[in-house]
Order: C-alpha cells, then structure tokens, then sequence
C-alpha cells in the first residue's frame, strides 16, 4: 500500500519570539524622528560634558581670564607670547602656537566655547541628580502611601498637599539664600563644615541638589501612589498575597516592575524644568559658585553687555534652548511609546 503523502497543515507557522510591551514601545518610539534626535543631542551633550577636557583644545578651564583678550569675536585667531604662555604651561599641546576662539571670548577674556562645555558637565549634572533623587524618594513615598492605604494613605498625602501647596520657586530660592549665608560664614565645625566643604569643592552643586530634591519629589509620589492603587488590585497581586508572599516581596517584585516605566518617563518630562530652575538661580547668583561655568551665569554675563557684545550671548543660550527642546521631545516621545493606546 502507498503511503498517501502527508498534506502540510494549514496550521504551520513559522515559530517567532512572543512581542514583549518593551519592544513594542522601542518599535513605537523609533518611529519618532523628533524624539530620536532629541535623544541623539542628550547623547551628544552627555559626551560633550565627560570629554570637555579634551574637546577645547587648550588647558583653560572655561574659567581663566585673559584681560587683554576682551570681547574676542567668533573665530577670533589668537597667538601665544612669551608674556602670556603662563595660563598654557599645562596645555595637553606644549608645541600649540596658537589657539582660536571659535564662539568668540566673553568681557574677561575667557573662551565661550570652553566655558560652554563646562557649563554642560553642571547641566547634565543637574538633570541626572535631580531627576534620580526625585524618582527615588517620590516613588517609595509614593508606594507606600498607596499600599498601605486607609488612615495611613490619608496622612501621608495630607502632608504632600500641604508642601504641594507652597510656592515651589520661592522655598527653593529662600533654601538657596540660607545656603549661600552659611557659606559666607565660613568658620563651621562637625557636620555643618563638612557640607560646606563638600558644596565648595562641587563649585556650589550640592546645595542646588539638595534645594531640587527637597521639593521636586511630590508630583512623583502623587504619580507613584496612584500607579500603586491601580496595580495592587490585578489578579497577579491578590494570587501572590494569597500565597503568602510577604509584603516587601509584593512591592518589590510586583508592584514596583510594572509601575517603574510610568514614573520614568514622567520624570524625563520633569528634567527640563530642573535644568530650568538651576540655570535661574545661577542666574540671580544663587546657584553654581563663579567661577565655575554655567550657562545661567553666562547668560547673566553676558545680558550685562548685550548692547556692545552680543555674540557672547548666543552659545549659552542656544545651548539651553537645544537642551531643553531635545528633554522634552525625547519625553514626549517615551510617553506616547509607553502608552498602549496610542501603539499601532
């Protein structure tokens, strides 16, 4: 008897790995030429910030006056003699007979382009601080309120509605002025000194984290709570409390994966406003320490002699415009790649 050939089910597919809801949002997001390039600068201006050193091609530190330089033009060549090679002697370059200003010099001579990469290490710094310090802390506040519940919950966001309901701007900037008074005092022993050291040799960052962070973490824990009310209710967490699984276990292997994307890409939204408010108060001097580089102190600079120099005026603020443009279009991006009802 022949062997009647087997006919190829119509059932057969070609087995291929289960679409996951990450490479579902990544295919979602790289569809966004805008939020792509906006990444494509973060990514650019983070290595801008580590390898300034050797991006601006001299040994000034985006702080070193040069009096007789004043007010130098975009791409203004200059040449190194014997009465000024002093400020190069550490040059990476001892054979460099000349450098050349490519933004122009501000009104004491210092090199824009230098003190604008600089000026992105405090930037980036800001962002990246702020921003973690903010997740951290709103997330577990948040998280708690929200599985705890009841009188509990009720306390807990009582007292981020009271915070909540202060002037944001105005704390910052009376944290900010009490910083820079304990600064002036000099003299402090024991734990006051110490942070007075450490703010000092960060150039003034650690009293601007701490001003950030202590009030910038309270629409993360309203956003963390309620993620948590809603995911403290699917199946998968009544089955893992059934079965005994302790209450640490719950948040952390539960509750906190599924909440985490959420809370991150609304903290990318936030990093723009943080890199905003560090820029303003270097701006009204009470922020980053002078000399060292930031581009709201450039911008304060260089608004004095807006009239005469404006040139000195366009890298930091363009600079900032980019920056904060690029922040936002990459969360914009990250929001709508993570929201389910806007996936093809």
């Amino acid at each position: 008897m022949a062997v009647a050939e087997q006919a190829p089910s119509a059932l057969a597919v070609p087995s291929r790995r289960d679409r996951t809801p990450l490479s579902d949002a990544f295919n979602q997001l790289i569809k966004n030429k805008i939020a792509i390039a906006g990444g494509i600068f973060i990514i650019i201006l983070i290595l801008a910030a580590i390898f300034a050193d050797y991006l601006n091609g001299y040994a000034l530190q985006g702080h070193q006056a040069e009096l007789d330089r004043t007010n130098q033009p975009a791409y203004a060549k200059q040449t190194l003699q014997d009465n000024n090679a002093k400020p190069f002697e550490q040059s990476k370059n001892p054979n460099l007979e000349g450098f050349v200003y490519w933004l122009g010099a501000d009104n004491l001579g210092r090199d824009l382009w230098s003190r604008t990469l600089y000026g992105a290490r405090v930037s980036v710094s800001v962002a990246v601080v702020a921003a973690t310090v903010s997740l951290i802390i709103g997330m577990a506040y948040g998280m708690i309120a929200g599985y705890a519940g009841g009188r509990v919950d009720d306390l807990m966001m009582r007292v981020v509605d009271f915070l909540y309901g202060l002037p944001v701007l105005i704390v910052v900037i009376l944290m900010q002025v009490y910083f820079k008074s304990l600064g002036r005092r000099g003299g402090e022993e024991g734990l006051v000194g110490l942070v007075l050291n450490i703010d000092q040799a960060m150039g003034g960052l650690f009293f601007v984290f701490v001003a950030l962070g202590a009030v910038n973490w309270l629409a993360m824990a309203r956003i963390a709570r309620g993620q948590t009310l809603s995911v403290k209710q699917k199946e998968y967490v009544e089955a893992a409390r059934a079965t005994g699984v302790r209450t640490s276990g719950i948040i952390f292997k539960q509750i906190l994966p599924n909440i985490l994307g959420p809370c991150i890409v609304q903290e990318t939204l936030q990093i723009p406003q943080y890199i905003l408010f560090e820029a303003f108060l270097s701006f009204i001097g009470l922020g980053v320490n002078a000399p060292t580089p930031s581009w709201g102190i450039m911008i304060n600079e260089a608004y004095q002699g807006l009239r005469s120099n404006p040139h000195a005026l366009f890298p930091p603020s363009v600079a900032l415009t980019l920056t904060v443009l690029s922040f936002n279009f990459l969360g914009d991006g990250l929001r709508d790649a993570f929201d389910p009802r806007l996936r093809e």
